[in-house]
């Protein structure tokens, strides 16, 4: 299917912040659309709640339905699922429901072009799964300011010492609001 299936793409179904995902900027066959973009029925072959949500019932994200949360949740609600973004789910789909998927999607894009700074400017090729959680993970506003304090760092070049005090920075930010931004969240 070559089709978009929904508007925003980067806003899953689910929940997920999907153009906060290392697999949305990955380079080549393995880059994935974001929920429902073109293309995604190749990437993902079957998806539980594009199908519910999107496909039989014409909603963009599950908030919108009158069953949500609904039993597909069980898995987040019980903490089962690892997968560290999944842990906004509940909260994004929240503010979805009481402020709209415009307003959502406004602060997705600022979180999409910080991280997408941080990629371009201090990625040191090991450190795009690290830099998507912490802009998924953190309140925007301290993202904000972290992405600020970082145009400082032009006194050097050296992409492995930007990258070393951005993720310090980031760590240290993430460690004050007690956010794990650890990859590996099994209990």
């Amino acid at each position: 299917m070559t089709d978009k299936l929904k508007k925003y793409e980067t806003i899953g179904c689910c929940g997920v912040d999907c153009g906060l995902c290392p697999r949305y900027y990955t380079k080549g066959d393995s880059a994935c659309p974001g929920c429902g973009g073109l293309n995604f029925k190749e990437k993902h072959p079957s998806c539980g709640f594009l199908t519910c949500c999107v496909i039989k019932n014409g909603f963009e994200v599950c908030s919108d339905c009158n069953d949500f949360p609904c039993k597909r949740f069980d898995a987040e609600k019980d903490g089962f699922d690892s997968f560290v973004t999944h842990k906004k789910v509940f909260s994004n789909l929240d503010f979805i429901k009481r402020n709209g998927i415009d307003l959502f999607n406004d602060k997705q894009k600022i979180r999409m072009s910080i991280l997408t700074e941080f990629l371009t400017n201090f990625d040191d090729g090991r450190s795009k799964s690290f830099f998507c959680i912490s802009c998924a993970l953190l309140p925007l506003d301290k993202l904000q300011e972290s992405h600020d304090m970082v145009k400082n760092f032009k006194d050097t070049t050296d992409i492995k010492i930007k990258n070393k005090r951005l993720r310090e920075l980031l760590s240290k930010t993430a460690d004050t609001l007690e956010i794990d931004l650890k990859l590996n969240t099994k209990k």
